[in-house]
């Protein structure tokens, strides 16, 4: 009997970065669930919370990964930040305190990082 994939939580408002991901994900044996916003992706938390997650800070229109950042804190489960808004964004990743994956690096490496947080 084979482990269940590990579900990724893939929050990203660019619909190719997401596809990258999502594909990323697929390749590395993983069952990527993606969201574009905040209200999708804590729906998704909520449906079936995720064994990791990669998280796009800026979402655009002054919305931000906060929320979802809190409540996969909350819930204990692993998450890393990719972005590429470090200069406009530093105090608030800082504050979310998890591991940060500079954009662009491609899509395998920032599953594999994601998943090397379940480790």
């Amino acid at each position: 009997m084979t482990d269940a994939p590990r579900r990724v939580l893939i929050l990203d408002d660019e619909p190719m970065i997401l596809m990258d991901l999502r594909f990323a994900a697929e390749d590395l044996d993983a069952e990527p669930v993606e969201a574009r916003d905040v209200p999708g992706a804590l729906a998704a938390i909520d449906g079936n919370a995720p064994d990791v997650a990669v998280l796009d800070v800026n979402l655009g229109r002054g919305a931000t990964c906060a929320p979802v950042a809190e409540r996969l804190h909350d819930l204990g489960v692993p998450f890393l930040l990719h972005t590429g808004d470090l200069h406009r964004q530093g105090e608030l990743v800082a504050g979310l305190g998890a591991p940060v994956v500079p954009k662009p690096t491609p899509g395998p490496a920032v599953i594999r990082q994601a998943l090397a947080l379940l480790k």
